[in-house]
């Protein structure tokens, strides 16, 4: 497994850091492997009961997409392994807990979104920032369920970060911890996870994902297609490239 992702057990609870701090833990190519390849370890872990994810440093548990890289790549629709989604391209079925230690942002704000349970640290922000770089977030068509309508329409459009404060006061956020508390109090929750019977767990978890709106193959599939066009057009490749190049975008709308 690639240097920029460690996975380390502690007892029961397998640890998956983003090791990239100096890059603010943005999901580059390496990052994206590593993440398939704790995921698949922790699957065949079997000692492993609860898998929690987060990242290096105080500043970022993950600031999104590699901008650099995809301008480099132009890259346009990502393609459907582009990076794990728990529950639409790869299957985690034992409980899994985000340690938001810093700002998640887009690609960040869909790791912390995925699991199964968010704790964050009281400095953390949280944003799904692809408007400002003209992206897609067809990950995002679960938020709805997780947080109410008006919320997720006003993370969509405005593209600015809301506090940990707001984000556990809208439901996305479980607990909100001082950052020198997150690790234990993770490590705590994910042991008490961890003690329950297993087989009443994992049929917990699904049974409240089958309730979940967004979360079908159907539902996905209306997302993609939605997105599609935004990822073909022409401000696709702008934004990041505005950002390689350290100016503003110069949207076109096509």
């Amino acid at each position: 497994m690639a240097d920029v992702v460690r996975y380390e057990r502690r007892g029961p609870v397998a640890w998956v850091t983003i090791d990239r701090p100096e890059a603010r833990n943005a999901l580059s190519a390496e990052v994206r492997a590593g993440l398939f390849s704790a995921t698949d370890r922790f699957n065949g872990d079997d000692a492993a009961r609860v898998l929690v994810l987060t990242g290096a440093g105080e500043q970022a548990f993950c600031a999104g997409g590699d901008l650099k890289e995809m301008a480099e790549s132009g890259l346009a629709v990502p393609p459907p392994d582009f990076v794990p989604v728990f529950g639409h391209n790869v299957t985690v079925e034992k409980p899994t807990i985000a340690a938001v230690n810093g700002v998640a942002y887009a690609g960040g704000f869909l790791l912390a979104q995925m699991c199964d349970l968010c704790v964050a640290a009281d400095h953390a922000r949280f944003a799904i920032t692809e408007a400002r770089v003209g992206r897609g977030a067809p990950w995002a068509m679960p938020l709805p369920w997780l947080v109410p309508p008006r919320v997720a329409m006003e993370l969509l459009l405005t593209a600015e970060p809301i506090t940990a404060a707001r984000a556990h006061e809208v439901g996305l956020v479980n607990r909100v911890v001082a950052f020198v508390d997150l690790q234990d109090t993770v490590q705590a929750m994910a042991e008490n996870v961890a003690a329950n019977a297993p087989l009443s767990v994992r049929a917990a978890k699904a049974m409240v994902y089958r309730a979940a709106v967004g979360r079908s193959a159907e539902e996905q599939a209306v997302a993609d297609a939605l997105w599609e066009p935004v990822y073909t057009s022409a401000d696709a490749q702008e934004g990041p490239r505005a950002f390689r190049e350290k100016r503003a975008p110069r949207w076109e709308g096509r």
